[in-house]
């Protein structure tokens, strides 16, 4: 049986709920019968709410809807006749051109870190996922446990009592330290007693959750909010089914079942034998092959042995590791195109015979004024492209991945790349009490690997280094490093993109490239949230102005 902490409703909310979700007792579910704009907005606020979705509708969204005329509705009524009438539909234009019209909201709860890097690797769909950096993990489930996942083979295995009891104890080592650097921060940034300025309050919070992020496990629990098509939707599940994590295959068949609720035309391929079925079996065939053949090849240099940690411990953050030594001309020429008459061919040839202040005034030209990293330049920036490789924190690699209009590649987390003690947490003398966190994470994934290859990564925390691979043409580098070295931005994350930045200048050479990326932030920041939470303080305060006193929802933290 798989562990789930069930919620409890009121009859009256549970008469409410049953009009707006498909089920009331999952973890998995889809939103229906709401406007697209209410759907939008719950998932924005979910992420960083510690709230479930369907409490967090009632909290916060219920009371300020017109349900009136909702009493008759039934959250999965009418889908045998819609059923019926897109079966018609497929006959005449065919299934995949008509799966990529109809979206579902669907929410994943109670998964845990490694699923939701699983979850979100397709790059068609939209993802919101709570964030562990407003969020504090102190709390406890109504069940009374700590958020992490409980995998029913380790749980019933002879090392069962020790996941539970050295997962409780890296919980309550974060608990311990998140109440004593919360106590220390102040004085540390000279806050006041009694200074009642709640952005810097709020902005100090958050320092604090991302200096101890670190010391969670990567069986942490989240929640995550997705929006797909039905054909998006498609080739996620047909991944997860044949996934070798048991979570990830579970939580496809909870998926499946309530998106059948929503969308069960779009979705008939799937269990399949000679479609879905079929095409996950080969994905697992091919992921299984590769790995023999990389045993095969090179023994005992897996992701996962512990003993390559001393060789990579002094690699760079950051590797330029292939780019096209062309790749600035060409973006040029693609520069040009639209506004020529010539070949593509030809255009590039009198690129190459431009003297370096045409060569300029052409991308200033085309890059223009940009007032923010919002205004981005056009597509010739997608003429080029770069392969980096970073070694950075589970951590860091988590806020990465998200970005889903590029290549990304990782190897499986464990212990083995070692850690870093965040700058805060040495300065608050608690480095002793996170590095013995961290070594009761490995040593107790040295315990599960063995018998639990893919479940032993649970036990690392967020804090180990991971190794990986981003692969995207200039544009989305363009947008990737802008955002990704911003004032809000966790430091660890900061210097991959400044390292980035400097690569592409400087080993690359494409020099004209890194300087259309003009809003990369190399400062330095004490408080990184302390801009946005005084910006949404103030929205805060304008919002209860015009509402005469009662404070708007729409902008609560």
């Amino acid at each position: 049986m798989f562990p789930y902490a069930e919620e409890s409703f009121t009859p009256e909310e549970t008469e409410i709920l049953r009009r707006y979700v498909t089920n009331l007792d999952g973890p998995v579910f889809a939103l229906v019968n709401l406007p697209e704009v209410v759907k939008g907005a719950l998932f924005a606020r979910y992420s960083r709410s510690p709230k479930s979705l369907r409490r967090l509708f009632l909290d916060e969204f219920a009371g300020d809807l017109d349900l009136s005329g909702d009493q008759d509705v039934d959250a999965t009524a009418g889908v045998k006749r819609a059923e019926q009438l897109y079966d018609r539909v497929f006959l005449e234009y065919g299934d995949d051109s008509v799966a990529q019209l109809g979206g579902v909201h669907l929410a994943c709860e109670q998964a845990s870190n490694l699923l939701t890097k699983i979850i979100e690797r397709g790059r068609l769909m939209a993802y919101l996922e709570q964030s562990t950096r407003y969020i504090g993990y102190d709390a406890r489930l109504a069940t009374g446990h700590y958020r992490y996942y409980r995998d029913p083979a380790i749980l019933d295995s002879a090392l069962g009592a020790r996941y539970v009891g050295e997962m409780d104890r890296m919980f309550d080592t974060y608990a311990e330290l998140l109440a004593a650097l919360q106590a220390w921060l102040p004085r540390r940034f000279g806050l006041t007693t009694g200074e009642h300025d709640l952005a810097f309050r709020r902005a100090l919070k958050a320092k604090a959750l991302d200096a101890l992020r670190g010391l969670l496990p990567a069986g942490a629990l989240s929640n995550v909010g997705i929006y797909g098509t039905g054909q998006s939707y498609e080739m996620l599940l047909m991944r997860m089914r044949c996934h070798p994590l048991p979570e990830a295959r579970h939580y496809a068949e909870l998926m499946l079942t309530e998106l059948r609720k929503v969308i069960p035309s779009f979705l008939q391929r799937v269990d399949r034998e000679d479609r879905g079925t079929a095409w996950s079996a080969y994905m697992e065939a091919t992921r299984r092959d590769t790995a023999e053949m990389v045993e095969k090849l090179w023994p005992g240099e897996t992701g996962r042995d512990a003993a390559l940690a001393t060789e990579v411990m002094a690699e760079p953050l950051v590797r330029l590791v292939d780019w096209d030594p062309d790749g600035e001309d060409k973006v040029i020429a693609a520069m040009c195109y639209e506004a020529s008459g010539s070949s593509d061919e030809e255009l590039l040839r009198r690129v190459r015979s431009l003297g370096t202040e045409e060569r300029m005034s052409i991308v200033r030209a085309y890059v223009g004024t940009r007032a923010n990293r919002r205004q981005r330049p056009g597509r010739a920036f997608e003429r080029t492209a770069y392969r980096f490789e970073m070694v950075s924190d589970y951590g860091a690699f988590r806020d990465l991945q998200r970005h889903r209009m590029l290549t990304i590649e990782w190897q499986a987390l464990s212990p083995a790349l070692g850690y870093e003690v965040p700058g805060l947490i040495e300065e608050a003398g608690m480095a002793k009490e996170f590095a013995a966190c961290l070594q009761r994470s490995a040593d107790l994934y040295e315990a599960l690997v063995p018998a639990f290859v893919e479940q032993a990564s649970y036990a690392v925390a967020l804090a180990y280094r991971i190794r990986y691979v981003m692969q995207l043409d200039a544009r989305e580098a363009l947008h990737v490093i802008e955002l990704r070295s911003g004032v809000q931005g966790h430091p660890s994350y900061r210097r991959i993109a400044h390292e980035m930045h400097r690569l592409i200048g400087e080993s690359a050479g494409h020099r004209l490239i890194a300087s259309a990326m003009s809003f990369v932030d190399y400062e330095e920041y004490d408080l990184e949230r302390l801009q946005s939470e005084r910006r949404a303080q103030e929205r805060r305060e304008a919002a209860t102005r015009r509402n005469g006193g009662l404070m708007d929802r729409s902008v609560l933290p």
